[in-house]
């Protein structure tokens, strides 16, 4: 057995307490073999002066969507995706989305996330971006089928379920995959219901969109005249696996149904904030016993993968919606983009013990706008920054250690990736 000793910091422990101890983990199994004083490996990372803590988990994006970072901005959803987004989109390539795909991966792995869900296009190649960079991921091809005939539409479920299907369990049992149908609203009914037929046949989870704006909702209730959880449950989408993105627009009976289901729902504060879709009923979906996760979506509707960032919306916009000081709280938060991540998309990780997945990170404690440190479990709601974490560990590997990525060679990455972005939207445009 080949061990990683993580010595000489604090340790955020499940129950939200912080104790002065090393982590001991057996780098073969990928696992955490103890807690304690004094622990020694073959190998050490250094955690003086921070916080040993589970890695973030990133619950729902589109990775390769760091090629449009900045590229289309201030417009409402609908809008944003028709006169912009989907049309550079025709132009991508599968060369494309492996350089955006490698881009957000090293942006996540620099800022603490260990594991993330994604869905988009060309998925095989960002499976091979996962394997290479040693993180954890749910992966899964968007299906979409509105401005389709139905042979083209049955041809992206099939597609989307092939590459379930062949995915899962590789990268050594990183990779784990979803049926993914983008929406409620962009795929028709029957699509739908078979992609969760399919999804349950091969013991898949799945995820889309839901709820996310009010054109979103509108449509479903004038046409069929129930609310689109209740279209999602009747189509066989809900589930104790199944977790949906956004849920901006829940009513309390929706809310009722996805606890009584057992389906997880992503929060994504950033990108409902910039693309004015609303705020997510965080503190009544926990109240009623949802698990919720944070996601940051894609980087073109965000800016950025930083999940502390978005933490910290998620606390603040809580406040904001529950009228609240004391709603969705720092643990509250701190728990949803950790362990309440990894249950939403079904992945090991978000827990510091014995057994549990090694998967964490080191943040470091010694910075201006960490000082003092009165509550560390706040600082990392509200202050903490990615650019704060010193060390990322995934699967018992090392990915970065003092800052530099050991998995991706950064320099080249950046640079393929602007020279990919400039080309497609000069394509596109």
């Amino acid at each position: 057995m080949h061990t990683l000793a993580v010595t000489d910091g604090r340790v955020l422990r499940p129950d939200g307490r912080v104790t002065t101890d090393d982590v001991l983990i057996d780098a073969d199994a990928g696992t955490i073999e103890a807690i304690g004083p004094d622990l020694e490996g073959d190998e050490v990372l250094d955690a003086s002066g921070g916080l040993v803590m589970p890695g973030l988990v990133n619950a729902h994006t589109h990775v390769s969507m760091t090629l449009l970072r900045g590229y289309a901005d201030d417009k409402p959803l609908d809008a944003w995706l028709r006169e912009d987004i989907w049309p550079v989109e025709e132009e991508l390539t599968d060369d494309d989305i492996e350089a955006g795909a490698e881009l957000g991966v090293l942006e996540m792995i620099r800022s603490g996330t260990t594991a993330f869900a994604d869905m988009y296009f060309a998925m095989d190649r960002v499976a091979d971006v996962v394997e290479r960079a040693g993180v954890r991921a749910r992966l899964g091809r968007g299906i979409v089928t509105v401005g389709k005939d139905h042979e083209e539409a049955r041809a992206d479920l099939e597609d989307g379920v092939e590459f379930a299907t062949t995915y899962d369990g590789a990268a050594d049992g990183r990779i784990h995959t979803a049926v993914m149908p983008h929406s409620l609203t962009t795929v028709e009914e029957s699509i739908l219901e078979e992609a969760a037929d399919l999804a349950a046949a091969h013991d898949l989870p799945v995820h889309l969109h839901a709820n996310e704006t009010e054109s979103e909702v509108d449509p479903i209730v004038s046409e069929r005249g129930i609310r689109p959880i209740e279209y999602a449950d009747d189509r066989g989408v809900l589930g104790p696996s199944s977790f949906l993105a956004h849920g901006v627009h829940l009513d309390d009976s929706e809310i009722a149904r996805l606890a009584e289901r057992g389906t997880a729902v992503v929060h994504c504060p950033a990108s409902n904030m910039k693309l004015a879709s609303g705020i997510a009923p965080v503190q009544r979906l926990r109240e009623a016993g949802v698990t919720v996760g944070i996601g940051t979506d894609g980087a073109a509707s965000n800016n950025d993968l930083d999940l502390f960032d978005e933490m910290r919306d998620a606390a603040m916009v809580g406040k904001l919606a529950a009228a609240d000081a004391s709603a969705v709280p720092a643990p509250a938060v701190v728990e949803m983009a950790t362990s309440g991540g990894a249950e939403a998309i079904g992945v090991p990780g978000g827990r510091i013990e014995a057994g549990a997945a090694a998967d964490l990170i080191v943040v470091d404690l010694e910075s201006p706008h960490l000082t003092p440190a009165h509550d560390l479990v706040s600082h990392l709601a509200y202050a903490v920054r990615g650019s704060d974490v010193r060390h990322t560990v995934c699967d018992g590997s090392v990915l970065m250690r003092d800052r530099e990525v050991t998995t991706l060679d950064a320099d080249a990455v950046m640079e393929r990736a602007g020279s990919v972005a400039a080309d497609l939207v000069a394509r596109a445009e």
